[in-house]
């Protein structure tokens, strides 16, 4: 990784988004910012430039596909390259496999796989043609295992772990390299933000979520990780057990997760 990395960070006005973009700030990376709330992206941004970092905003709701081509190269355009792209944006959801409503799904869907794997193929030509690159790019724990109210979140993020290792295979040899940010529970505003059955707003922080570790600390493990070029890392506390025990004692995981408190 470059000294002085141009870094995208995408979900950036909120929660490990901001966390991670201030820990760079801090390390004078020049920053691009993406978020759906400009003027809450754009208090990030000073915070940015307060912490010595070169920073600009691009505004942009992602679930909005026609226009991430535009964006990508709109975002490449701003420092004529990008070495790192935290591409972090995503949802939650809190509902039954009967209640959510196919738009639902497909809401969670565009937001978490189709817009990260957009920009990631639109981005991977300029990223060869300097010599190589990194894409971190934000799963979930339950993208490793089956999770009680969380059907479509939890196929986003299984897909995600498909799509970046066969990118990362593919294109290894142009020095491309993938981070997979895998948190357990971070204490963000992503269960407030998650959508119920009919695409409504949850609005209720959950015990699990308010329990976890902050965002601060989850992204000095991130910037660490994608600074190093882990292909994955673990973020979160004792909930990361459930990965251990899905991949030695499936059986078992699978007893477990039918008995989790998902709210």
């Amino acid at each position: 990784m470059p000294s002085n990395p141009i870094i995208w960070i995408t979900g950036a006005s909120s929660g490990i988004g901001e966390a991670t973009a201030y820990r760079f700030a801090g390390e004078q990376a020049s920053l691009i910012l993406t978020a759906r709330r400009a003027e809450r992206l754009a208090e990030v941004q000073q915070e940015c430039i307060r912490l010595g970092a070169r920073c600009e905003v691009l505004p942009c709701d992602l679930s909005n596909l026609s226009g991430l081509d535009t964006l990508t190269d709109q975002a490449v355009a701003l420092f004529g390259r990008i070495d790192i792209a935290f591409l972090n944006a995503g949802i939650s959801q809190r509902s039954t496999v009967l209640e959510s409503t196919p738009e639902v799904t497909r809401r969670i869907m565009a937001l978490n796989f189709f817009s990260p794997t957009m920009i990631a193929r639109r981005l991977l030509p300029s990223m060869i043609a300097q010599g190589g690159g990194t894409i971190a790019v934000t799963t979930s724990i339950a993208g490793r295992f089956g999770f009680p109210l969380r059907s479509a979140y939890a196929s986003s993020k299984f897909a995600l772990y498909g799509f970046f290792e066969t990118l990362q295979a593919e294109y290894y040899a142009d020095k491309i390299r993938v981070v997979m940010v895998c948190p357990g529970r971070v204490k963000t505003a992503i269960s407030l933000n998650a959508l119920d059955a009919n695409g409504s707003t949850h609005d209720r922080m959950d015990e699990g979520q308010q329990n976890g570790i902050t965002a601060d600390k989850a992204a000095r493990k991130i910037a660490g990780a994608i600074k190093k070029q882990k292909p994955e890392v673990l973020v979160g506390g004792p909930e990361l057990l459930m990965v251990y025990i899905k991949r030695f004692l499936p059986s078992l995981s699978r007893k477990l997760a039918r008995r989790i408190n998902a709210t």
